[in-house]
């Protein structure tokens, strides 16, 4: 595994870093297709696995979606995704006490919460 610093990498770090939200690998190639002429699909696979390795990504997935990725490190959060135009948006913090919605004798250990509506850009 190589973990060396190459255009194409920082071209997909900086996908990432700009987009600030989750981004499927089409958004990532589309992102890095405008910065190097040239890059392929494959390219991109390869070194969003590498940064899912090196613990600076991490998966999001959306039941019935496609796999997108996140920049690691992030306090707990949630999901919005617009119904219009696909986006996934990163909603600030978690509903108070939501663990309790399981009921008495229930151990919750983790959750996921996603919301499905209109982004602001999509409601105009």
């Amino acid at each position: 595994m190589s973990l060396r610093n190459t255009r194409q990498k920082a071209a997909i770090r900086d996908a990432f870093e700009l987009a600030n939200r989750p981004l499927s690998t089409g958004e990532v190639l589309a992102f890095a297709q405008d910065r190097i002429r040239g890059i392929g699909l494959s390219t991109v696979y390869r070194n969003i696995r590498w940064l899912l390795d090196d613990g600076w990504l991490n998966v999001v997935e959306l039941p019935g979606e496609l796999r997108r990725y996140e920049i690691a490190g992030k306090n707990h959060h949630h999901h919005f995704r617009c119904e219009s135009c696909g986006r996934v948006l990163e909603l600030r913090g978690c509903v108070p006490a939501l663990d309790k919605l399981a009921g008495p004798g229930f151990m919750v250990r983790r959750h996921e919460l996603v919301l499905y509506g209109l982004c602001p850009s999509c409601r105009k």
